[in-house]
């Protein structure tokens, strides 16, 4: 098969990109500009552009397939060339599907979680040696690509974004997929530049809901509300399997889950990846794996990347950076934090860095999500507002939003960073969230203060 990407360079195109170039597919592609990790892996499979920029050249009749990411616009130059010659032209979670027609297809839904229990069961599968195809949102020790695709394997297990699919493509990622299997993990409102409202975002998860086929297995969080209504309220024919918190302590700062076989050391923690391993045994279970073997391969579990991910530690500090970046996350995330590490100072910061997180009408969301800190700070950049295109927030409107009197607010990164490095961060952990790096934050600079 001949197949050309527009925009590769995207986490999720380049590598689909690459699993069908190692599928044996001749693959070319375009985009403007691509960055690291996304050049350099192209560029060792041979599928770097020679050039950035579009080529109506490159479309021609001798493709078989167009596959189109959301980084392109909907006059770009190539796509309008592919429409122009009636080429079949796929968004890649509509691809995705193509390729999974006869298989079993598990995807992980949710506004937060969804990476972490992905990562989680692709995890158990691989230390058992069950393999299977695969697409996930962040890059898994011990996995080459986030796309794993063959003709052989009976199961493919899919990450279910609720974004849009393509420019041309208004359908959220999992309307697609028509899951067998499928896990909700929890619903809070995100991405309001294409939900505007709660309602209307909520809609989506309904619509996923009732795109499994009949006869197929809903895992759910029943300890989510809107979760809960919405899987209980279906009358699409499918079975449901709650699951909830698990039995924990934390000791010495260690979490331990009580199992069957006795108490057992974690290596993540925090009560959304408690519920998170719920969800993930029930999935991994009707995959074929049972508790026993579940509980012996999840103990090994280091976390996803970029999810409460440990950049350093000594005996007094311990600094995490984590992809928190929407209110229920940072809620989340920080209280995780402390609770695993009750006796010392949690400085939490935060950088605003999305669409919605820089929407004014959207910041009150906010409130009280930095509350089991000791110390918070709010980083965002004036300049970033600016290239989306929102209204200028003030720090005001920050501190207002937050609801928190002793908040920290910088927007400039040289006077954050400069911050940073005159802490003292003894008897501390600092927990760094942000999609982004804090306007040019060398996290790896960051071992270095203790």
């Amino acid at each position: 098969m001949n197949i050309h990407f527009i925009a590769i360079g995207g986490s999720a195109m380049h590598n689909l990109a690459i699993a069908l170039h190692a599928k044996g597919y001749k693959v070319t592609g375009s985009d403007d500009t691509i960055h690291d990790p996304s050049k350099s892996r192209l560029e060792a499979k041979g599928l770097l552009p020679e050039e950035f920029g579009w080529f109506p050249e490159k479309i021609t009749s001798e493709l078989d397939v167009v596959i189109l990411g959301m980084h392109a616009k909907e006059d770009n130059p190539e796509l309008l060339k592919a429409q122009e010659l009636g080429l079949k032209i796929y968004s890649y979670p509509e691809f995705l599907y193509e390729q999974s027609k006869e298989k079993t297809r598990v995807v992980i839904g949710g506004s937060h979680g969804k990476t972490s229990i992905t990562s989680m069961i692709l995890h158990v599968l691989q230390y058992h040696e069950k393999d299977v195809d695969y697409m996930v949102g962040a890059q898994l020790e011990g996995f080459d690509t986030m796309v794993h695709l063959t003709e052989e394997n009976d199961f493919i297990v899919l990450e279910g974004d609720e974004y849009l699919s393509s420019p041309i493509d208004r359908r959220p990622k999992f309307h697609l997929y028509k899951p067998n299997i499928a896990l909700l993990s929890g619903i809070a409102w995100d991405h309001i530049n294409v939900f505007p409202t709660f309602e209307e975002y909520v809609k989506q998860f309904e619509i996923f809901t009732d795109s499994l086929v009949h006869g197929g297995m809903m895992v759910y969080n029943e300890e989510d509300e809107v979760v809960k209504r919405i899987v209980e309220s279906s009358t699409n024919s499918i079975k449901k399997y709650p699951y909830n918190t698990p039995s924990y302590f934390i000791d010495n700062g260690t979490t331990y889950l009580d199992t069957p076989e006795g108490e057992m050391p974690l290596e993540v923690f925090g009560k959304h990846n408690l519920q998170n391993i719920a969800g993930a045994k029930w999935i991994c279970q009707h995959m074929g794996i049972d508790e026993d073997d579940f509980y012996e391969a999840i103990a090994s579990f280091k976390g996803a990347s970029k999810r409460l991910e440990k950049i350093t530690e000594n005996n007094s500090t311990v600094i995490f950076k984590d992809f928190a970046h929407s209110p229920s996350k940072v809620a989340a995330t920080t209280q995780a934090v402390k609770e695993q590490y009750k006796n010392r100072t949690l400085l939490a910061c935060l950088e605003l860095h999305t669409y919605s997180s820089l929407n004014t009408t959207f910041l009150s969301e906010y409130k009280n999500t930095l509350k089991y800190a000791d110390k918070a700070v709010v980083f965002y950049s004036p300049h970033a507002v600016e290239i989306k295109k929102l209204e200028a927030i003030s720090e005001e409107e920050i501190f207002k939003a937050f609801d928190r009197d002793d908040l920290i607010v910088y927007t400039n990164p040289e006077e954050f960073k400069n911050f940073l490095f005159s802490q003292n961060l003894d008897n501390t952990a600092l927990l760094l969230m942000s999609s982004g790096n804090y306007g040019g934050l060398n996290f790896e600079e960051l071992a270095t203060l203790i």
